[in-house]
């Protein structure tokens, strides 16, 4: 009877390990096609999103990435204005350390579209887009600030044409026309003055698009808090199910 017990435990415990086994690679299938949690960490979304906010986001929305390729699976839907994105940013030069992150903005414009920005406002393909009066409660900064980092519009700019010229110096507030060429996006932080965004850093390839934000599942007050454990103890309830717009 002794050594009959001995293959039982050995099948018993094979079983367990394909069970764990099976649930991680299940659990790593949906991170990879389907779901995948993703944090806020900064403010350039703001009122939309919030410091502190967890999303589940939908990967297969645009079409799935496979880790460590080049390779994007066929998606159900085309990115379209005004869609809050997930995507890989373009190469950073002036964060050597992080170059490409992954981002949060707002989807501004499609490849064929023209933008320009004249005092703080888009126009998409000569139609001015104000943010609504919810957005206009974040603070404004210097609308005159200049980066070098302005300088890939270039190439990009359009001239002579009905939006006006552009500025010889871009400026945060003032630049373009620029025509969005085609596989290429741009992008936008709600929070126009706290948002490193397409005026930086430029036009998104498709290839980089990881997916769409659904729902907000968990918040807690993660900048200012003055509470000892915040995210126990300072958790946004009426956050919780908040569906991203």
């Amino acid at each position: 009877m002794r050594q009959g017990k001995a293959p039982a435990r050995k099948a018993t415990t094979w079983e367990n390990v394909k069970s764990v086994l099976g649930t991680i690679a299940v659990f790593l299938l949906l991170r990879t096609f389907l779901l995948e949690a993703f944090r806020i960490p900064s403010g350039s979304m703001i009122p939309s999103l919030l410091v502190g906010d967890w999303l589940f986001v939908n990967k297969l929305v645009y079409g799935p990435h496979i880790p460590f390729t080049k390779i994007n699976l066929p998606g159900y839907s085309e990115p379209k204005r005004g869609e809050v994105v997930v995507f890989v940013s373009p190469p950073q030069i002036d964060q050597p350390d992080d170059p490409t992150p992954t981002l949060v903005k707002r989807l501004i414009a499609v490849p064929g579209d023209t933008i320009h920005m004249r005092d703080g406002v888009i126009h998409v393909n000569g139609e001015a887009k104000p943010q609504g009066p919810l957005f206009q409660q974040n603070p404004r900064g210097d609308g005159s600030y200049v980066s070098p980092l302005f300088e890939w519009q270039k190439p990009f700019e359009l001239k002579g044409s009905r939006f006006g010229d552009p500025p010889a110096m871009p400026t945060l507030d003032n630049w373009g026309p620029l025509v969005v060429p085609p596989t290429r996006y741009f992008m936008l932080g709600d929070n126009r003055y706290d948002s490193k965004d397409g005026r930086y850093w430029g036009l998104v390839p498709r290839e980089n698009f990881r997916g769409r934000p659904i729902f907000v599942y968990y918040s807690y007050n993660a900048d200012d808090s003055d509470r000892p454990l915040p995210f126990l103890t300072d958790i946004r309830w009426g956050r919780l199910g908040h569906l991203i717009r």
